[in-house]
């Protein structure tokens, strides 16, 4: 299957090496990228793990799975990106399935050779 990120390679040769713990995402981007994947396909355990420890009260792993399964993704798209911070745009499906998006500049910390999610700003 096509990787759910939209880099258009197969998700075992994109974003599922992340999910499994065999590589570790080696930009803020490919970090974005793994994490809205991780969406799709309700990887909450990972959610979690790239979440920065400093904002995981509140975002555990059952909210994650919660968020994710109440949610129909549609499409990623990276407006823009840069050593620390991604701009992206989200698009879902709503519950009356009309398409909405989330558009959203977030920001990420490498800490140890790992990326971590921190928090972000809603357009």
């Amino acid at each position: 299957m096509n990787c759910p990120c939209g880099s258009a390679l197969q998700y075992e040769n994109c974003c599922q090496p992340y999910h499994l713990k065999l590589k570790l995402a080696p930009t803020a981007e490919a970090l974005m990228r793994s994490r809205y994947a991780a969406f799709v396909l309700a990887e909450a355990d990972y959610l979690s793990e790239t979440t920065h420890v400093s904002k995981r009260k509140g975002n555990g792993k059952d909210a994650y799975l919660q968020s994710a399964k109440e949610t129909k993704w549609v499409k990623l798209e990276i407006i823009a990106a840069d050593f620390n911070t991604v701009e992206f745009k989200a698009f879902y499906l709503t519950q009356k399935f009309q398409t909405a998006v989330l558009h959203e500049k977030s920001n990420f910390v490498l800490e140890n050779g790992k990326w971590y999610y921190v928090d972000g700003v809603f357009y």
